[in-house]
């Protein structure tokens, strides 16, 4: 059983597991706003860069604040 489960998270992810999701989220809401709400397939290797951005971001910002990735 994961720790989460153990610690009340109704959604079972770690507190680093649920920043990536949200960041995740962001910027698909993002792409998709960008883009009229639709997605081409030429369109995702770009889609797949800036979220990878974005969870660089969550990441580097998480060892900036003095936290390990778990």
């Amino acid at each position: 059983m994961d720790d989460a489960y153990v610690v009340g998270d109704p959604d079972g992810l770690s507190p680093l597991q649920a920043e990536i999701r949200d960041a995740v989220a962001r910027e698909l809401h993002a792409q998709f706003a960008l883009r009229a709400d639709h997605l081409d397939l030429a369109d995702l290797p770009e889609v797949a860069y800036q979220i990878t951005l974005r969870v660089d971001g969550v990441l580097t910002g998480r060892r900036c604040a003095g936290q390990t990735p778990a």
